[in-house]
């Protein structure tokens, strides 16, 4: 069987499981809303008791005299783990509360637009692509440097569908150092994807830079080709850059664009409009 037949073979079976995945949709929708009340429950108290915390720290103010130096600084320290830890928590709940309204966007499968900060989207799926792929990978690991300017504005998108576009990128960009450092296993190489968010004349950018494989000119003109792959059978469907072009392009009014040199880096460039 060559390549092809395997490939159409491969693609035939992922369509067959996606009347079994619209059911998965509404379970998964199911249990996050179950989990998101917990959850609550854990982002609540943990806030409240940073609020406890505050009016503790104030009434020991008030009888410090009373304690030794050495009982002092137990204390402080003892209080200022005490605000590391719920700081975590609050920041954590936070987190998954955020993964867990995306889950609850991609199953209800509509084009709700709603005003977004992308450094936030951007930074949790470019985090989530990197674990998921490290878990696919052995050995796998990368340096990410991401560089978000303050100035960014809520964005008025389709927040399942633009961090899925991120997500095609990110994955892409991991996969190509990955591929690297494979054939560099004896070189100094270090791995690295860049990330960077800033806004300019009415736009505002999203950079995605590795310096990993690059894109050859064969294949660079068949880039946002549907079904076309580098990668082997059953790691790449060959859909996930022209999805991401049609959400940009299509449904946001955006530009998808890329630069690359061979062995050097690859750049893909997102713009999205302020209004």
């Amino acid at each position: 069987m060559n390549d092809l037949s395997k490939r159409i073979e491969y693609l035939e079976k992922q369509i067959s499981q996606q009347e079994k995945l619209a059911s998965l949709g509404m379970l998964s929708a199911g249990i996050v809303h179950e989990i998101q009340n917990p959850l609550n429950f854990v982002i609540n108290f943990s806030k409240l008791s940073s609020k406890l915390l505050k009016d503790m720290e104030e009434v020991l103010s008030e009888v410090q005299e009373a304690f030794s130096e050495a009982s002092k600084e137990e204390i402080n320290d003892i209080l200022s783990d005490l605000k590391n830890n719920i700081a975590k928590i609050e920041e954590n709940g936070n987190r998954v509360s955020n993964i867990i309204r995306g889950i609850l966007l991609y199953s209800r499968g509509k084009d709700d637009y709603t005003p977004t900060d992308l450094r936030e989207l951007v930074h949790e799926y470019i985090w989530l692509s990197y674990h998921a792929v490290k878990a696919g990978y052995k050995n796998f690991n990368v340096s990410i440097q991401e560089d978000y300017k303050e100035d960014i504005p809520l964005l008025n998108i389709i927040p399942q569908d633009v961090s899925r576009a991120v997500l095609n990128i990110m994955n892409n960009a991991c996969y190509a150092v990955y591929s690297k450092l494979k054939a560099d296993s004896e070189t100094s190489y270090s791995p690295t994807i860049k990330v960077s968010i800033k806004k300019e004349e009415g736009k505002v950018y999203l950079v995605i830079e590795d310096n990993g494989t690059g894109i050859p000119d064969d294949v660079y003109e068949k880039l946002y080709t549907p079904f076309f792959t580098t990668k082997p059978i059953g790691e790449g469907t060959g859909l996930g850059l022209s999805i991401s072009k049609s959400i940009i392009e299509g449904k946001h009014n955006g530009t998808i664009e890329v630069e690359t040199k061979v062995n050097e880096f690859t750049r893909f460039t997102i713009s999205l409009p302020l209004s």
